[in-house]
């Protein structure tokens, strides 16, 4: 029972119209999925993804009005990365977002690839990393209509970096649960901390680590605006997402048992330090409800929550989804 590498990560925002134009206007990515929080259908759940909205290259925002900012600390996912083909992407990538006034760091080699950090509108924490070196997962298909040359486009979520006080606990669940394999380490950006250990699944590469960093210098983070919510693992089935279930309980890790999110299966579970860890099957797909050519064009609902599609919408702000502009 492997996992294929990273399924998709799950962060929030106070507004789902910037939002939108951020993710697609600036970084190019494509809306793949226009739906609601399921388990709060008042708010939407924006899916953005490659071309097809690929497992491994799924980030996603739960809309929540009046949420405050997050203050930054430990028990936390604490970057997130996102992969483009080459080195000479990010020197493209640098001057694209300085031209959007897109608060940036320089580029930096990390875990031996080159990067670069910057924040989203709301200080989401971000990370451009180089799929110049990688010989493991693949990455996807940038989307044809993006404003971004292809050549330079955003091909997937890369390593995910979880901050935690304690290392032990966290090493533990990824190794001798979940079957992660050490695969080496680097200094942390923050002189006098531990080096940040990396972890892969499946094939390896950019789109399955995990970098679990030791901060015993921060509080624990209280999430908001910019955050987080969770990170998602691939299964390659549902009869393996089910088989997990008494793995998890066996280990003393609570879960929440099968959920069925149409577009994908899952389980949820906390590992010790807090952070929650989803596991989600690659199907059946975003095209199950939409044809591929009109993905995230108007909104949809689960067959459990079609029947109240006018309650629904009647409390959502209609998102405005303007053409991408000419390439630069």
């Amino acid at each position: 029972m492997a996992f294929l590498g990273i399924h998709h990560l799950s962060a929030l925002t106070t507004n789902a119209q910037k939002n939108v134009e951020f993710y697609t206007q600036v970084l190019g990515l494509r809306l793949v999925k226009k739906t609601v929080n399921q388990d709060d259908p008042s708010v939407y759940h924006l899916f953005y993804g490659d071309e097809k909205g690929s497992p491994g290259t799924e980030l996603t925002f739960f809309e929540i009005p009046m949420l405050a900012k997050t203050r930054e600390g430990g028990n936390s996912i604490s970057a997130v990365s996102l992969r483009v083909p080459t080195d000479q992407s990010l020197t493209y990538w640098k001057e694209r977002l300085d031209a959007h006034q897109v608060e940036r760091e320089e580029i930096v080699q990390r875990a031996g690839r080159a990067t670069l950090a910057f924040r989203d509108p709301e200080g989401q924490r971000l990370v451009l990393v180089s799929d110049e070196q990688n010989r493991g997962v693949p990455g996807g298909e940038p989307w044809a209509k993006s404003p971004v040359p292809s050549e330079h486009g955003i091909r997937g979520l890369g390593p995910v970096k979880l901050a935690v006080p304690r290392r032990g606990p966290t090493e533990q669940v990824l190794t001798e649960v979940m079957g992660l394999r050490l695969s080496g380490s680097y200094p942390s950006d923050v002189p006098g901390q531990p080096d940040i250990l990396v972890y892969e699944m499946g094939e390896g590469g950019t789109g399955a680590e995990v970098h679990l960093e030791e901060r015993t210098d921060l509080p624990r983070e209280r999430p908001g605006r910019g955050s987080v919510h969770h990170v998602a693992f691939r299964v390659a089935t549902e009869e393996e997402l089910r088989a997990w279930i008494p793995r998890l309980t066996e280990a003393g890790l609570a879960n929440s048992g099968f959920v069925d999110r149409f577009y994908f299966r899952s389980l949820y579970f906390r590992e010790p330090n807090g952070i929650l860890f989803e596991l989600a099957t690659d199907g059946p797909g975003f095209d199950t409800d939409e044809s591929l050519e009109r993905l995230g064009e108007t909104l949809a609902l689960p067959p459990f929550l079609e029947g109240k599609r006018e309650q629904i919408e009647a409390h959502l702000k209609p998102l405005h989804l303007n053409p991408p502009p000419h390439r630069p």
